[in-house]
């Protein structure tokens, strides 16, 4: 997903943006290098339920720097260049950062008590960036690939969140952590909200 900047083409990477894709990568790396045939890394990165024996407590925040392979890190680093950025710009370093980590939290929490498999990523933090992003500029066009259709980030990110809510709701056996998504999504809507309140929202 990417969406229509305008001419933009040389957008410069923000400072926790870069550094939140350093981590991510750099972790890949580990897991890469050293997992071997029983992921002894990814085991201990990723996310349990609460009631799992191999819950521990630091999994809520390293799950949102692990991944579960090549095309999973690439879709989810190029969503936080694309839409984070934006938003770092927006608010500010701290203040995205802070919202970056909530979300991830949000999400972690949604998929502990909801969810019974274990679970890596970034998506749901970068839910909670796609709830802002439609939020604050509703109206912008956005390309899903692989269709060149151009379609209105308030729909993109609605249409996402009916498919998550589908699929946890009805699992298909599935490993996607819809609960995670959905948990991202909320908080970062909820985020956006607080902070924009009593402003006059601009429509993109």
């Amino acid at each position: 997903m990417a969406y229509n900047n305008y001419g933009n083409t040389g957008q410069r990477t923000t400072p926790v943006v870069l550094n939140l894709i350093i981590i991510n990568v750099l972790v890949y790396i580990v897991q890469s290098l050293f997992d071997g045939p029983y992921q002894k890394i990814t085991a201990n990165l990723a996310l349990f339920p609460y009631d799992s024996e191999y819950f521990k407590p630091y999994q809520v925040v390293t799950h949102m720097f692990t991944h579960g392979g090549l095309a999973h890190i690439l879709f989810n680093m190029f969503a936080l260049w694309s839409f984070g950025s934006l938003l770092e710009r927006f608010w500010g370093p701290k203040r995205f950062l802070i919202f970056y980590l909530i979300c991830g939290l949000a999400a972690g929490a949604a998929h502990m008590f909801l969810q019974n498999n274990p679970a890596v990523g970034a998506s749901g933090a970068i839910m909670g960036v796609f709830a802002a992003f439609a939020y604050l500029f509703p109206n912008t066009q956005l390309i899903i690939f692989p269709l060149p259709i151009p379609i209105k980030a308030k729909f993109a990110v609605a249409i996402m969140a009916a498919i998550d809510l589908f699929g946890g709701v009805y699992p298909t056996g599935s490993n996607i952590a819809h609960f995670a998504h959905l948990g991202g999504l909320i908080m970062g809507f909820i985020l956006v909200i607080i902070w924009n309140k009593g402003k006059r929202k601009t429509f993109y």
